[in-house]
């Protein structure tokens, strides 16, 4: 509806789950890492609770993703069971057969737990490990919890063969704080509550899901209308989605570039309910009027794109097939595309008024750029704090534990993510390409070296020379001979599974697959492909989030 409108590919913030939007906090990986932790803790109760939609769901998918191999994983959604009917679904989930009671009738508790204690011992005596996940887990009742922690005895010398992990509301931590379910309390081997993003953190989430979206133009938000966003919506992923969805479209609907801080209060009128009806209250009469019409303009549309892509229903059998999503090869679209190229072609006026270096003046600055890549290294070597000889640039580098790292089709999305000052392929009027620094990536430009001097250039502009050719260094760990590590890699496998113990507060994997476990968690929660082998990028994202010296993109100039 919205999306050509603020040069988006897709509306970003729908509330529906979807993996291309993924976003992990800080506080979203520290409950990934305990989840991870529980799997493999031997056995007993973790607890993940969090206020609702604040990505307990989110880190459970990632859970699932994440599972080392050999698990058998039972489910349960809709915890408002009895006794009977929680042993049945757990069975069921188990792909246990339905008992048939030799005295007729229904299954008894026993009939349930029978087959299930067997499962459980001939799963584990191949090499299996069983966890049961329930959602929603503040309404079992404790008559079901009691169950539960009886269903926790069965175990070996070396561990319990069941792990059950709960999910839910804060009002689970109160539930497992009653007298009666102490027992059950002192199994939980390992708890978190997920709480609320950040100030900061809401406005890199916002950042984050317009970027997925394909925004290649100004940021549609301000500083101070980010601010209340994380007011009203109290940092809750899902509050978030809501009033920023309802925001754009005030905005579009009023002509407006960008969402400034009353259209948040109207959007906020309106999707928050009783809180929105003590906002309305407050609101003059024109402004209520605006936000029906606002609502009245959107609803129209949907009807209108409806329309266009089906026709007009012809009775209730009609059935309409939504369409397939996008890949997650387009979650985050590369600048030097067609509407960005588009959109450059009107910059070079813009540009110059604003003072910025526009698409039609940056070719006459390529006779101060190099058109020899190796020149090019020996500029970024400096960042490094290096000195590189002469002789191949990556491989002099290899003496002072670099390596160099090339991608032919890198993203806004990735360069940000990796954080570092690298090389950027241009291409002139002839088609033959040029070679700049990029040291500095704002919101809607980008600061290029180009001779001695930094000059700032709109994103938008860029694009339009640039077709995703971006090189860096990155740091090696000491003992890495190859371009990755796994499991087996010995001694710089080891120092991996060290970093990440002490980065997430876990214990030092102890086998090869809880490495690989704790490799892919961390890639997963980097936004990078979770394969469990550590290469360039997963280095990249491990040095910084160790704090090891490496240089840093720093921001640039703001569109005035």
């Amino acid at each position: 509806m919205y999306a050509p409108f603020f040069g988006l590919k897709h509306e970003p913030f729908s509330i529906a789950p979807d993996p291309r939007y993924l976003f992990m906090s800080e506080r979203h990986r520290e409950a990934l890492a305990h989840l991870l932790y529980g799997v493999n803790g031997g056995g007993g109760f973790v607890l993940l609770s969090g206020e609702i939609g604040a990505g307990k769901t989110t880190v459970c998918r990632c859970f699932l993703e994440q599972i080392p191999r050999r698990t058998n994983v039972a489910y349960i959604f809709n915890p408002k069971l009895t006794v009977p009917e929680l042993l049945q679904s757990v069975c069921e989930e188990f792909g246990i057969p339905k008992p048939a009671p030799a005295h007729g009738g229904e299954p008894t508790v026993k009939d349930y737990l029978d087959p299930l204690n067997e499962f459980l011992l001939k799963t584990h005596a191949v090499g299996q490990n069983n966890v049961l996940i329930i959602d929603e887990a503040q309404m079992l009742s404790a008559e079901v919890l009691e169950q539960l922690r009886l269903l926790t005895n069965l175990e070996t010398n070396e561990r319990k063969l069941l792990q059950i992990i709960l999910i839910g509301q804060p009002e689970l931590r109160d539930l497992l704080a009653r007298p009666e379910l102490e027992q059950l309390a002192q199994r939980v081997i390992a708890r978190y509550h997920l709480g609320a993003l950040t100030e900061d953190e809401t406005e890199r989430y916002i950042r984050h899901r317009l970027s997925v979206a394909g925004m290649t133009v100004a940021m549609p938000f301000d500083a101070k209308s980010m601010q209340r966003i994380h007011e009203l919506s109290r940092g809750v992923p899902r509050r978030i989605n809501l009033l920023c969805d309802r925001a754009l479209l005030g905005a579009y609907a009023s002509g407006k570039g960008q969402v400034d801080r009353a259209i948040v209060d109207k959007a906020g009128a309106e999707v928050f309910d009783k809180e929105g009806a003590g906002l309305r209250a407050h609101l003059p009469a024109n402004r209520r009027q605006f936000w029906n019409t606002a609502a009245l303009v959107g609803a129209g549309a949907a009807v209108i794109a409806l329309v266009v892509s089906f026709g007009w229903p012809r009775g209730e059998s009609t059935a309409v097939t939504a369409a397939p999503s996008a890949s997650a090869a387009s979650a985050a679209a590369r600048l030097a595309t067609a509407g960005a190229s588009a959109a450059a072609s009107a910059a070079p006026a813009d540009g110059a008024a604003q003072g910025f270096l526009t698409a039609a003046e940056l070719p006459q600055r390529f006779k101060t750029l190099t058109r020899d890549e190796r020149d090019a290294w020996r500029q970024l070597a400096p960042a490094w704090k290096v000195t590189l000889e002469d002789g191949e640039p990556c491989t002099v580098a290899q003496r002072s534990q670099l390596q160099c790292f090339r991608s032919a089709n890198s993203t806004l999305a990735l360069i940000r993510q990796l954080d570092r000052p690298g090389i950027v392929t241009l291409r002139d009027e002839t088609d033959r390409p040029v070679y700049a620094l990029l040291t500095g990536l704002g919101n809607d430009t980008a600061t290029l070296r180009i001779g001695e001097t930094a000059q700032t250039i709109k994103l938008v502009s860029l694009a339009s020379l640039w077709r995703g050719d971006f090189a860096t260094f990155w740091r090696v760990p000491a003992g890495m001979t190859g371009k990755v590590i796994d499991a087996g890699s010995g001694a710089p496998a080891a120092g991996v599974a060290r970093q990440l113990a002490a980065l997430n507060g876990l214990p030092v994997a102890a086998s090869d697959s809880e490495w690989k476990s704790q490799v892919s968690a961390f890639q997963l929660a980097q936004g990078l492909k979770a394969d469990g082998i550590a290469g360039p990028t997963t280095f990249m994202q491990l040095n910084r989030a160790t704090g090891v010296d490496e240089p840093r993109l720093r921001g640039a100039a703001p569109t005035p």
